[in-house]
Order: structure tokens, then C-alpha cells, then sequence
């Protein structure tokens, strides 16, 4: 049963299922927020706290002002431009998480932003599904020789299995989410299934959900189908703005995840068979009937 460890935290078949709380660019490129942000995550019982590391000029082309996404009304480019943090901040709310117990870990969406993470020595590296078939980012990413985590959102399993074959060679540890870039996401779009058969086709791989519905069912429903690892975006309170917001958990959705989470899968497995709490309940059941 494949598992690895991210920081303290020990993720895979026969764990308890990780949660992870993105931030990622929830809060608007304002160190303060950011920070309070990990501190309710932190709070409500959250581990790991993931960001989104963005060096715009690196990132982006021209082309990306003319990109408006279906969650705004504003380009990409502004979007990203007004919600990234720069080095010294980033740092700052790494080193805050990590002195309250947490383990960060971030998306870098360039070379500049995976250089940054390096230096910051980070616990794991996340690639997003835009990223996933990036074979020379890929390459880079697992070069660091940390776990990877990697979204697999507009991809079938035979699109992704260059990149696998890629970390794979590199031989870190690695987990695969099943995940659709769609802002919010339907249920019927969220497509369990995929899960499943990501496990079935990858058995070396830790395997999980990266959701974007607006509730906490679709991933509970993962870890029933046996999911290790669950992401949602996070913020502190869902009066804020930002075109993630609508599909964040806030501290009571985490809580509620986390606690949720665990019972299922406390839940799962054992066999159609009486159980030795049941012997005494057996036991008068068969008297009764003599």
C-alpha cells in the first residue's frame, strides 16, 4: 500500500485521510490575510496548509490580459497580478504556518516560482492541472526530490501517464487527485468514478480528490471509494471576495471535513461476518427463540 510522508503528516492507504487547505489566492495578495487565513485553517484542525506560488512576468504572456476565467470579470493577469504574494511575504506566512505546528506546501506555477520553493526548502511540491502536462516543468519539479502532488483536471488517465513515468524515474514519492477545473463544480460533473479508476490504473500512487463543488459531500463520498488525500480551497470567512471564494470551505466546513473524513474511514472495510461486540446480543437472540 503506497504512503509517504509530508512533513509529521503520514498520507496513503491504511492513514487517516489527509486534508489539505489551500489558500492558495484567497487572500488577495495581502500578507495579514494570508496569515490569518492559515491561523483559523490551522485552528480548525488543519495540518497542511497550501499556497499558490506566483512570479507573474515569469508566468504569464500578453496573451493572458485578454483572458478573462468563467469565475471573474477581471483578466487572469490582473487576477494573478493583485493576488500573488512576493518572496519575502510568501516566506513570512511558511515560517508562521510552520511555527504553529503546520507543514506548507505550495503550487509554483513557473521556473521562477519552483526556484523560490527550493530555496525555501518546501515539504512538498504540488502540480496543478495546468501544469500536469508540462514534461519539462515536471522534470524540474521532481528534480527537488521532494513528494509530489499532482492534479490530474481535463485529463484522461492515458494523458497523464508521461508525467507519471516521469516522477516514477525520479522515484519520489507522489499522489495523484482526481480533480475538475470547473468553478464551481456540479456534482454531476465531479465524476467519483475517475478516482477510482486512477487507483486502478496507478496502484504505486497515493490517490485522493482535489474538489471544487461548494460543500464537503463529494469529498467525504472520495474517501468511502478510498481516497488518502482531500483538497479544497479554504478561507477564513466566505463574506470575502475573490473568485475563489465560492467554492472554499471556511473553518466549520474544515472541522466538519476533517471529523467526517476520519469516521468514514474508520467506517470502510471488514467483512459480512458477527463481530465480538455482537456475541451477547447473539447469544440472547438465540435464547429467545429456544
Amino acid at each position: 500500500m503506497p504512503s509517504f510522508k509530508i512533513g509529521s503528516e503520514q498520507i496513503g492507504d491504511g492513514c487517516p485521510p489527509a486534508v489539505v487547505a489551500e489558500i492558495g489566492i484567497n487572500h488577495g495578495g495581502e500578507i495579514d490575510v494570508a496569515i490569518a487565513m492559515a491561523d483559523a485553517a490551522l485552528s480548525a484542525g488543519a495540518r497542511l496548509i497550501k499556497h499558490q506560488t506566483h512570479v507573474i512576468d515569469d508566468e504569464m504572456s500578453v496573451e493572458a490580459k485578454r483572458v478573462i476565467p468563467g469565475n471573474a470579470n477581471v483578466s487572469i493577469f490582473e487576477i494573478m497580478r493583485d493576488c500573488s504574494l512576493n518572496e519575502k511575504n510568501e516566506l513570512l506566512l511558511m515560517q508562521h504556518i510552520q511555527s504553529r505546528g503546520g507543514t506548507f506546501l505550495s503550487a509554483p506555477f513557473s521556473i521562477l516560482a519552483l526556484d523560490r520553493l527550493k530555496r525555501f526548502d518546501v515539504a512538498a511540491i504540488k502540480i496543478g492541472s495546468g501544469e500536469c502536462n508540462n514534461y519539462p516543468f515536471v522534470k524540474r519539479v521532481v528534480d527537488l526530490k521532494k513528494p509530489v502532488i499532482m492534479s490530474t483536471g481535463m485529463n484522461s488517465v492515458e494523458s497523464i501517464r508521461p508525467s507519471v513515468e516521469i516522477i516514477r524515474k525520479a522515484n519520489v514519492p507522489f499522489c495523484l487527485l482526481h480533480c475538475t477545473n470547473v468553478y464551481p463544480t456540479p456534482p454531476e460533473l465531479v465524476r467519483l468514478n475517475g478516482m477510482t479508476i486512477l487507483k486502478s490504473e496507478y496502484p504505486d500512487a497515493v490517490v485522493g480528490l482535489s474538489d471544487h463543488t461548494v460543500n464537503n459531500y463529494a469529498c467525504l463520498g472520495a474517501v468511502a471509494l478510498g481516497a488518502a488525500l482531500l483538497e479544497r480551497h479554504f478561507t477564513d470567512s466566505k463574506e470575502r471576495l475573490g473568485p475563489d471564494i465560492i467554492c472554499s470551505m471556511d473553518p466549520l466546513d474544515l472541522k466538519n471535513l476533517i471529523d467526517g473524513s476520519r469516521t468514514i474511514a474508520k467506517a470502510m472495510g471488514g467483512e459480512k461476518i458477527p463481530v465480538t461486540e455482537e456475541k451477547s446480543t447473539i447469544a440472547f437472540a438465540f435464547a429467545s427463540v429456544v
